[in-house]
């Protein structure tokens, strides 16, 4: 696979190690719902950014604490697993599922606009940070000033299709400035 071939693939989680003694792969998957991997045939594991991610079939899927626990076709000892630690699990675009009507993607957010609730525009979606605690809006004005907005179901008003409304808590944008 080639790194062009990359474009169409979404990353969904991290192998966070081995579990057992069967090559099963723990994997922390970046939506919070671990229960989400049972809908994929194939992973596609990338051990670092230097390297294009490889397929690995899916055989079963288990749930522990948080953490869904995958046997691979390709792996069947705890030594194969251990060397697949800290890998990104990427799928391709066209297997996730449509999201429900209250529901969205979050790289479909980027470049929308996001407007306050009071309808003054914050500016276009660019960028998007993940996985650490909790996603953050990089947002550019017209200006070129960059705001970082958190994406919390308690600043999200709504997701429409050409924009996002947010109510932020007074002086957000101020520490942004």
């Amino acid at each position: 696979m080639s790194m062009a071939d990359t474009e169409d693939l979404i990353l969904i989680g991290k192998v966070t190690g081995p579990h057992a003694l069967r090559g099963e792969v723990k994997i922390r998957p970046y939506s919070g719902e671990p229960e989400s991997l049972r809908q994929y045939t194939c992973l596609l594991l990338a051990l670092d950014d230097n390297t294009a991610p490889t397929p690995h079939k899916v055989v079963q899927v288990r749930l522990l604490k948080g953490c869904a626990l995958v046997q691979l076709d390709d792996c069947r000892s705890r030594t194969e697993a251990e060397l697949l630690t800290r890998a990104a699990v990427y799928v391709r675009a066209e297997e996730l599922s449509e999201p429900e009507e209250d529901e969205f993607y979050l790289r479909d957010l980027t470049g929308r606009q996001m407007k306050t609730a009071d309808g003054q525009l914050i500016g276009t979606i660019v960028g998007l940070l993940l996985g650490s605690g909790q996603d953050i809006a990089q947002v550019m004005n017209t200006d070129k000033q960059e705001y970082l907005i958190p994406l919390v179901p308690e600043f999200i008003v709504a997701v429409e299709a050409e924009e996002v409304i947010v109510s932020l808590p007074p002086g957000l944008l101020d520490i942004n400035a």
